[in-house]
């Protein structure tokens, strides 16, 4: 049986690039399908099976997306990328990496952002973003001036919020531990971020609980340390991720995807791993989310994480198959025919390409061709392009 076509449920069927079927029902046979055919999650169909992964720019001010994010994300979507996501953006002002994160903490954020929406689903991609948290990584400086924390006012710094009093850094300043109306107002914030999304037209909605933010701090007895009904046992570490992503998938249409991003691991024995992975996964799937966007560590500064080409992509395949839901794999990615591979062996259904993308906008053009199709050129490009190769 073809790999594609275990324990997962895509709802619409539809004719990849090569001839492909997307969608079957678990239960059927699934023709093989590739990188360049199309991905449908709900009512929504992806171009390709490529994504461009959140990566944050720290340009923007007060929160406010500007040209150069329009430039930024404009461009991969003209370049042929299926799936273009926005960085990781503040559900709250203190929930900022930096001070020059995105935000989408106001109303007055929207606009900016549907700037962008706008002509990203224009090109024939899919606009996406992911709301985010910080947490006890907050305040801190852009990584170009060093990425030191930022621990005084002075310094453009703020208070940081955490699951319990620890410090990211040991000589960071100490977060305050949310109490439980903290908790409260950090969910609402998610659920108000999802309606702002929504209204700037955003289709795809990714929740980040990856990367030692806040969400992937509770669930990592590393730097949950609580002994309330948020802390201790598998099910109290869940808890918060859960009620984040019950808000937000009441207010994401039904015909729209959700997405949820997780460290499947933090590389330290006894944090966060890939059994806890699995069920959480199996929870999320519960709960109405499309795909779980893989990845690992973040958590903690002393992980010996074990870096090298495909590092990832085995926390893929293992959620994929164990939770039975789709998954989206990223890390050194940077061949489409490595990417192709991994699509087609089953390992994952999306796969999300980052710095390879900020080196070479028009990397699924070039996908394209390395696979010998004409590439989908944008018309103001295509016709002089076409008539240069004749």
């Amino acid at each position: 049986m073809n790999p594609n076509s275990v324990g997962l449920a895509t709802q619409v069927s539809q004719p990849g690039a090569h001839g492909a079927v997307v969608g079957a029902a678990h239960d059927q046979e699934v023709p093989e399908v590739d990188l360049l055919s199309p991905l449908t999650l709900r009512s929504l169909t992806l171009r390709n099976r490529i994504a461009m992964a959140p990566m944050c720019q720290y340009s923007a001010e007060e929160g406010l997306a500007n040209d150069w994010h329009l430039v930024h994300l404009g461009s991969r979507a003209v370049g042929g990328t299926g799936l273009v996501i926005v960085e990781a953006t503040g559900v709250t002002r203190d929930g900022r990496i930096t001070p020059g994160d995105l935000g989408i903490w106001s109303d007055d954020h929207i606009e900016p952002l549907a700037r962008i929406a706008r002509f990203v689903n224009g090109q024939g991609a899919v606009a996406g973003i992911q709301l985010a948290h910080a947490g006890r990584k907050a305040s801190t400086a852009a990584p170009w001036t060093g990425g030191a924390t930022l621990k005084t006012a002075g310094e453009g710094g703020w208070p940081v919020v955490a699951p319990s009093s620890i410090p990211f850094h040991p000589d960071d300043p100490a977060p305050v531990a949310l109490d439980e109306a903290g908790i409260d107002g950090i969910v609402d914030a998610f659920e108000a971020a999802a309606w702002r999304a929504l209204a700037a037209g955003f289709k795809v909605l990714e929740i980040h609980a990856a990367h030692g933010y806040l969400l992937h701090q509770f669930l990592s007895p590393h730097s949950n340390q609580r002994d309330d009904q948020y802390g201790g046992s598998l099910e109290n570490r869940m808890r918060v991720v859960l009620r984040v992503t019950e808000r937000v998938r009441a207010t994401v249409p039904a015909g729209l995807p959700l997405f949820v991003r997780i460290s499947a691991t933090d590389w330290v024995a006894g944090g966060w791993d890939i059994e806890q992975s699995v069920e959480l996964s199996r929870r999320l799937k519960d709960l109405g989310v499309d795909l779980i966007d893989v990845s690992t560590g973040g958590n903690l500064p002393t992980a010996r994480i074990p870096v090298a080409k495909r590092y990832q992509v085995p926390c893929s395949r293992r959620i994929r198959d164990d939770a039975g839901i789709p998954t989206g794999t990223v890390g050194l990615i940077t061949d489409a025919k490595d990417a192709d591979d991994i699509i087609t062996g089953g390992d994952a259904d999306l796969v999300l390409v980052g710095r390879e993308l900020l080196r070479e906008p028009y990397w699924a053009l070039k996908a394209q061709h390395a696979f010998e199709e004409e590439p989908d050129w944008p018309v103001q490009y295509g016709y002089a392009v076409k008539r240069r190769a004749k």
